[in-house]
């Protein structure tokens, strides 16, 4: 993988193959697309077909909702949903470079707006007015928010606004509970002063913070992150203290830290990590779903919800929203590494939340199929009582929580091609691997495509999927190869490109 201390010809020839890569791609990428159009008109649970029926009914009261985040897979899953359920769906994200979002020409878009990017000279104000123009404009009911991990402190400040200065309802926390959330530290500091199990975490702001900590408990490993956004670090996952204390002086040497740019030094916890995605409506758990997790995630699996684990998490995030006392409304995830501890009864399972997201999660793709569960989930934020997924008010308040039914598996087909069949195909010719370890890569590329599910696919809605490769990802790369940008990784499904 390269980084910042690559040459640029690197950088450059890694961006000009992924362009080749997507041009030669194109014939058959078309095909699918158009073959997607032709078969829609013959898939009996086409979700055009369900939204005409339910749109029928003369009683059904469509909402207005706006979805932001529609170049996410997360945005865009939702805004299918909705539109599955008969609602009107209003789309809107950041189009940086002038590079559009694939979730704009999606066929459950009503109307899609592109939206100010929040910068340092502007700030939030030019965002957050955008967003109000566009609530009174198309009349919206209710703003679903899927925020990127740069943005959710700005979404935080557009709900108090649209709140206060239209009837519009926000699925969104406000700005002291995203930023408590948001930043690692003080996110452990408020599930510790909830009551709930937390890793040993300490906040530093110089080197000699950090290797006072590494001085008094020495028996312990510990690994660093920095409190903000920093790609550059992000993947760093390196154990302190090192082997040698010249080594851990020269590591911690590199990390820019100071009192604006402050870190955690937290625990190193060897054990499997796991993250969630809930929605909470009124300080209610409303939808939930656990999966297994990585520091890049790119295939989702859902956890059982009677596993011994989701429940567990699923009880961590209920007494979390409790115990916060705050009548929250919003998207939470947690990530968790669970450690296990041998006791004299057996062996026993222990959470540590590590960092929690106060945004939608890419796990919402678990609920795809599940258009009336969910949009209730969501409307029941619009009324005292739930709302059926048609939009009618229940008599009785819904306690009961959403899972994933029958969830697939998924996994996005740019990034397996890259991961598992191109990039080994490279090493392989290089001598770095052997041919047993490219054909298993081969085998699991095989496996996804036949039996899982592609993250932005949908066969009555093509069209987002082939734009994310044939014109999102290529004009990226493009603009990187122009500006001299320097990347390490892409997240397919958040469109996130991690700079170094």
């Amino acid at each position: 993988m390269l980084d910042g201390t690559s040459p640029w010809r690197l950088h450059l020839l890694k961006n000009a193959a992924l362009i080749v890569t997507s041009i030669f791609f194109l014939p058959f990428s078309t095909f699918v697309l158009v073959s997607s159009y032709v078969l829609s008109f013959f898939v009996a649970n086409d979700a055009s077909r369900k939204r005409r029926h339910i749109r029928s009914s003369p009683t059904f009261e469509p909402q207005a909702i706006l979805v932001t985040g529609v170049g996410m897979t997360k945005g865009l899953v939702l805004a299918r949903l909705f539109y599955e359920a008969g609602h009107d769906v209003i789309g809107a994200d950041f189009e940086p470079n002038g590079v559009p979002a694939c979730g704009r020409y999606s066929k459950s878009l009503h109307r899609f707006y592109r939206l100010p990017k929040p910068t340092a000279d502007d700030g939030s104000v030019p965002y957050i007015n955008a967003i109000l123009r566009l609530v009174k404009r198309e009349k919206i009911d209710l703003w679903v928010s899927c925020s990127g991990v740069a943005s959710a402190v700005e979404d935080g400040q557009a709900k108090e606004v649209i709140e206060r200065r239209s009837s519009c309802r926000a699925i969104q926390f406000d700005v002291a509970t995203t930023s408590m959330l948001h930043e690692k530290d003080t996110f452990i500091q408020e599930t510790q002063r909830l009551g709930l199990h937390v890793p040993e975490t300490h906040h530093v702001t110089s080197r000699d913070a950090v290797h006072k900590v590494l001085h008094q408990t020495k028996r312990r490993s510990y690994i660093m992150k920095s409190v903000g956004v920093d790609d550059a670090v992000r993947g760093n996952m390196t154990l302190l203290p090192r082997r040698t204390v010249s080594q851990t002086y020269d590591h911690v040497s590199q990390l820019p830290i100071s009192s604006k740019n402050p870190w955690v030094l937290q625990q190193f916890i060897k054990g499997k990590e796991y993250c969630t995605h809930s929605l909470i409506i009124e300080g209610n758990v409303k939808m939930f779903v656990a999966c297994p997790s990585a520091e890049l995630l790119m295939h989702y699996e859902a956890l059982p919800p009677d596993s011994a684990l989701s429940r567990a998490m699923l009880a961590f995030t209920t007494e979390f929203v409790e115990r916060s006392g705050k009548g929250m409304n919003g998207h939470l995830s947690f990530d968790f590494l669970v450690d296990e501890n041998v006791t004299e009864k057996g062996a026993e399972l222990v959470l540590n939340p590590i960092e929690c997201n106060p945004r939608a999660h890419t796990a919402v793709a678990l609920f795809s199929g599940q258009a009336s569960d969910v949009t209730r989930a969501y409307l029941s934020l619009l009324r005292s009582g739930t709302v059926n997924g048609n939009g009618h008010a229940s008599d009785t308040a819904d306690k009961q929580v959403v899972f994933p039914e029958e969830p697939g598996k998924y996994y996005w087909i740019g990034h397996d091609l890259i991961t598992l069949i191109l990039l080994p195909l490279l090493h392989l010719l290089m001598g770095r691997i052997r041919l047993v370890e490219w054909m298993q890569g081969c085998a699991d590329f095989t496996n996804h495509v036949v039996f899982w599910k592609d993250g932005t696919f949908e066969i009555w809605d093509p069209l987002p999927w082939w734009c994310l490769y044939h014109i999102y990802w290529p004009r990226h790369f493009l603009a990187s190869i122009l500006q001299r940008r320097r990347w390490s990784r892409i997240n397919v499904g958040t469109t996130k490109m991690f700079g170094c």
